[in-house]
């Protein structure tokens, strides 16, 4: 008899993880899919103040125009020839992404329309401009 009971004794009992573990990669995998990501410009610039700016959360691809000419997309300078190919190559991944143009106030009026044009002519054609609200965003 001691022989049946110490095998009763010896039964396994515990949580079972594995429905738990599912649950969380699941989750994971909703959030990953769900998650809008933003491809920054990488600098910081000196933002135009406008008394009507509206804040916008839907730019996903940030372009940030120095006072001295550069350009930065995605965490890199670019020259102004290869802003085309980076839209071209972005609208391709995503072709849902609107551009924010984000100029210094003391950056050239033509460099940023001719960025405008580049990022048009990539096949985006929802470009918004960056500028500080009266909150001083």
């Amino acid at each position: 008899m001691p022989s049946k009971r110490h095998s009763e004794e010896s039964g396994e009992t515990g949580i079972d993880l594995a429905p738990m573990l599912d649950f969380v990669l699941n989750l994971l995998i909703f959030f990953i899919i769900t998650t809008s990501f933003v491809k920054a410009a990488g600098v910081e610039v000196r933002r135009a103040d406008a008394e009507t700016a509206a804040h916008r959360d839907d730019g996903n691809i940030l372009i940030a125009i120095r006072p001295n000419g550069e350009i930065w997309m995605d965490r890199q300078q670019v020259d102004l020839r290869e802003v085309r190919g980076q839209i071209e190559r972005l609208h391709v991944e995503r072709p849902d992404d609107t551009v924010v143009i984000v100029a210094d106030k003391a950056s050239k009026t033509g460099l940023l329309a001719s960025v405008m044009d580049a990022v048009r002519s990539g096949g985006i054609q929802e470009v918004a401009l960056g500028a500080a609200g009266s909150s001083g965003e």
